[in-house]
């Protein structure tokens, strides 16, 4: 696992504008049903992530206007939640998903958008300003690099419990990480329902 100093790793210098996979209609990446836009290129080098391919910045396929124009198209269908944005590392393709987000805020502004990474709320607020304008477009985003030690698959759309799930809006006016208000881990779940056996 890597751990960049702040504004170490830049966008401008390492992205080279492709993407792994586009998963449009699925109910995995976050809440509701939504389109997945996988980016290519990730230096954090996890250890057991699930996702190793997409550590190459020329892994896939490169982004195109009509890729962007089906997504655009897709996110327009009145069942579709939001966008949701993986990796790969987003917040090091900011080329290619800012623009798409800001027009997605633009032309569809009932639509949510999540987006995972491997820096830390913390880590961002040092970052460059490309990263922290697309910060500031997200509605939710799961921070921080997958532990394996802290591995945990009773958990809700994280793969370890030092991921946080962050209403990014709440948090940016909060001035401090604010948690996704739905946050239900299974954990809770099994505890809840072995509670009520007991009753």
């Amino acid at each position: 696992m890597n751990n960049p100093k702040p504004q170490e790793w830049r966008a401008e210098d390492l992205s080279q504008g492709y993407i792994a996979d586009y998963k449009p209609l699925n109910f995995v990446d976050g809440e509701g049903v939504r389109n997945s836009l996988y980016v290519s290129g990730c230096p954090f080098h996890c250890e057991g992530c699930y996702n190793e391919a997409t550590w190459n910045f020329r892994f896939g396929v490169p982004y195109t206007p009509e890729l962007e124009e089906r997504i655009m198209a897709d996110m327009a269908l009145s069942y579709v939640q939001g966008l949701t944005l993986l990796g790969g590392e987003p917040f090091l393709n900011t080329g290619t998903v800012l623009p798409l987000v800001k027009r997605i805020k633009s032309e569809l502004p009932s639509k949510d958008i999540w987006s995972w990474t491997g820096y830390t709320w913390d880590e961002l607020m040092l970052e460059t300003p490309d990263k922290l304008e697309l910060l500031a477009n997200i509605d939710i985003l799961v921070d921080g690099r997958f532990d394996l030690s802290k591995k945990n698959l009773l958990l809700q759309f994280r793969g370890s419990s030092n991921q946080r799930i962050i209403d990014v809006q709440k948090s940016l006016k909060a001035g401090k990480v604010v948690i996704w208000e739905k946050l239900n881990d299974g954990k809770q779940v099994v505890e809840q329902f072995h509670k009520e056996k007991l009753i």
